[in-house]
């Protein structure tokens, strides 16, 4: 089993910025169901997605993050301090770097350069 997306709350004016952060991590804009077009902008990478949700309130967790495994992490930090973003690099955990940078839209996101072993 695979998550397969997640979806994060945002206000409407944070939609172009909050896509061009995802860019950089990866993943690319793809339509949503039609139901949900008005409503939704759906980025994808491989098979998992990230559904940005457009609410009037939004609300950003304090401690819950996403995290997403980059496999070109040195090249992706690179791009994201760049873009003006403050990337916070943190201890490795499973033998891999690791950093935390919020989004435009306050969303705590984690950085990994690889993904930890299977826990059994």
């Amino acid at each position: 089993m695979t998550l397969q997306h997640v979806t994060l709350e945002l206000r409407r004016s944070d939609e172009g910025a909050c896509v061009a952060f995802y860019e950089l991590l990866g993943f690319s804009r793809v339509d949503p169901p039609e139901p949900l077009a008005d409503r939704a902008v759906w980025m994808q990478s491989g098979a998992t997605q990230i559904h940005l949700m457009w609410v009037d309130e939004p609300a950003v967790p304090l401690r819950g993050h996403v995290a997403v495994v980059a496999p070109s992490y040195d090249a992706v930090v690179d791009s994201l301090r760049s873009a003006g973003f403050e990337v916070e690099p943190r201890a490795e955990h499973w033998g891999a770097a690791r950093s935390f940078v919020r989004d435009p839209a306050g969303h705590l996101v984690e950085v990994m350069a690889a993904a930890p072993a299977a826990v059994d």
